[in-house]
């Protein structure tokens, strides 16, 4: 059974109607049809997040009420507290994929920030926002977690 990050995945690729990417012999890594797939999958998700916000924001407009009773309007502002925090969550996000959207546009996706090699086809599939491969991600966590972030 897949795990919860392997099921947020295939949630974003299923999103932007598209399959895993897969690779033809010989391919050479970060083709054009490559980005492409992954511009396709940044795009359709950054477009989601966008109409969580409006909807959000029509929600919140649309059931704004000035309830007499504290019990009712603390539960109404305990709800609207905690769907904002979301949607900040999800600002910084879109922020992420533009960063990333960017990223493909100088031809500078798919490789580590840190250290420059190659991040690959199925972490990407899995995290379309990472900057970093697996190895340097795990060592960013591990002093983090030491430094008792």
């Amino acid at each position: 059974m897949p795990d919860g990050k392997a099921n947020k995945a295939l949630g974003i690729l299923a999103l932007a109607g598209v399959q895993p990417y897969q690779e033809k012999p010989g391919e050479e890594y970060m083709s054009d049809e490559q980005m492409q797939h992954f511009k396709k999958i940044l795009e359709a998700w950054r477009n989601q997040l966008r109409e969580e916000v409006d909807r959000t924001k029509s929600h919140m407009q649309d059931e704004a009420a000035n309830f007499p009773d504290p019990v009712d309007r603390a539960a109404q502002e305990e709800e609207f507290s905690l769907e904002l925090r979301a949607r900040d969550r999800e600002r910084k996000l879109i922020k992420k994929i533009e960063k990333t959207l960017q990223k493909i546009e100088d031809d500078d996706f798919g490789f580590c920030d840190t250290c420059g090699i190659e991040i690959g086809i199925r972490r990407l599939e899995a995290r379309p926002t990472a900057d970093q491969c697996i190895d340097c991600k795990t060592l960013a966590e591990i002093k983090e977690k030491q430094m008792g972030g």
